[in-house]
């Protein structure tokens, strides 16, 4: 009997790592469908019986993820028909004078500081339109601005607790970590990586941006309010989207998901704007393959985690060290960013919490260096490959609808080494604010 169990075990392991890794294959290869590959696999990880369907539904597919993804894309797209976002583009690249790199720097920023106090899926769905609307006028590639939001987004969204999902697991299990505790350990390394990877930006593309004077007097002649379209659906859209940005910043205050204040922002909307926009129109909008793409990666890694392959990673890591906890942090650091840009990096924390906290039974008394390592890495992590975190898939998604497309090995060559000096800078970071005491 203990035989077959054992068997059984392994060939579920098996399995589901076979899947995974078959699955991931080919959505780099992007020979197919990203969202068609990745269901089709979380679909085997149920035929072969790693995954049962109710555990599926209930235990690994984050529908707080999906619900606020489909929100937010429902506000954006409602918000996109009014103008706002071709009028924000163009008061943008006024500013700058139609410059192509000091417009990156800008838009760059704006994603960092909008991941940062709402969340990087939000801020990614509300810029990427006006990107797209700027090249679009400018006559140049959106690409390296779509990748540079990317970056922006992931670096950003580090430095609060509400900017990434990690950060926002980390905050629910350990009590004593607050908004301002996040934004006073993450805020200050999240600056320098932030100001590092865009100087290297820049002079990465500083000869691959390059706009006609023509298209500069054109675009320095054209007044931003021609845009707006409909001023009524403006009033309406502007003010709800607004609101709900306000809900996203004071809701630990509300003591109500962000999930919950997309929704109710969105549905807001839709019945403010019905009679203007049919509900079926709105919903045609919607990126509804990004949306089952997600659905299919949660069943993928949630394949893994049930088999138990995750748990091993994390318990692995805790034991390599013997629990010192300088070499601890930073193992922490590097694994949980190189696992965060092939697995998502959801799980990988989740598995994790439970373990760092069980440090406390081998005598740790201050565990708050392995959170900011784990934070660092999980978040930093996403900018590994093009599908490490959320916002870098929903660009795609968007980038391909406006065929504006980059394929998974475009993003790797600048993301990979983004990631990587990201680690590097996180660990001397880490090293000399807080584990030199532990030498």
């Amino acid at each position: 009997m203990y035989r077959r169990m054992g068997r059984d075990m392994f060939m579920d392991w098996f399995l589901a790592l076979v899947i995974f890794i078959v699955s991931y294959v080919f959505i780099i290869s992007e020979k197919l469908n990203r969202a068609l590959i990745a269901c089709l696999g979380g679909v085997l990880m149920l035929f072969t019986g790693v995954l049962d369907l109710n555990g599926a539904f209930l235990d690994h597919i984050d529908w707080h993820t999906i619900v606020l993804l489909l929100s937010m894309m429902i506000l954006v797209s409602i918000t996109s028909q009014s103008g706002f976002f071709e009028f924000v583009a163009v008061t943008l690249a006024k500013m700058v004078n139609g410059k192509p790199i000091p417009l990156l720097i800008v838009i760059s920023t704006l994603t960092a500081v909008g991941s940062a106090f709402l969340n990087n899926v939000t801020t990614v769905l509300l810029l990427v339109p006006i990107v797209l609307t700027l090249t679009n006028l400018l006559h140049i590639s959106a690409i390296p601005y779509l990748l540079s939001v990317i970056l922006a987004s992931n670096i950003g969204g580090t430095a609060t607790l509400i900017g990434d999902p990690p950060n926002l697991m980390i905050g629910q299990a350990v009590d004593h970590l607050n908004f301002n505790d996040f934004l006073i350990h993450l805020g200050p390394i999240v600056v320098v990586i932030y100001v590092t990877i865009m100087i290297g930006v820049c002079f990465l593309y500083r000869n691959q941006l390059d706009v006609s004077p023509h298209y500069q007097r054109e675009l320095m002649g054209v007044n931003p309010k021609t845009y707006l379209r409909d001023r009524q659906l403006l009033f309406k859209s502007v003010t709800v989207l607004t609101l709900t940005t306000v809900g996203f910043i004071i809701q630990p205050l509300l003591n109500v998901e962000l999930t919950s204040v997309a929704m109710a922002g969105a549905l807001l909307l839709m019945l403010l704007t019905h009679e203007d926009k049919q509900t079926e129109e709105v919903f045609q909008a919607v990126e509804w393959v990004t949306l089952f793409f997600f659905v299919g990666l949660f069943m993928l890694v949630g394949g893994l985690k049930e088999v138990g392959i995750i748990d091993e990673i994390a318990k692995s890591i805790i034991h390599y060290t013997e629990g010192d906890l300088p070499k601890t942090a930073l193992l922490i650091l590097w694994a949980s960013g190189i696992l965060s840009g092939f697995v998502d990096n959801i799980p990988f924390v989740a598995a994790m919490i439970p373990v760092i906290l069980e440090f406390q039974e081998y005598g740790m008394s201050n565990l708050d260096p392995l959170w900011w390592a784990l934070a660092l890495g999980a978040c930093l992590g996403g900018n590994g490959t093009l599908i490490g975190a959320s916002s870098n898939v929903i660009v795609a998604g968007l980038a391909v609808k406006a065929k504006q497309p980059f394929t998974y090995m475009d993003f790797l060559k600048v993301g990979a080494p983004t990631a990587i000096i990201s680690f590097i800078i996180s660990s001397f970071y880490l090293y000399f604010r807080y584990l030199i005491f532990f030498q």
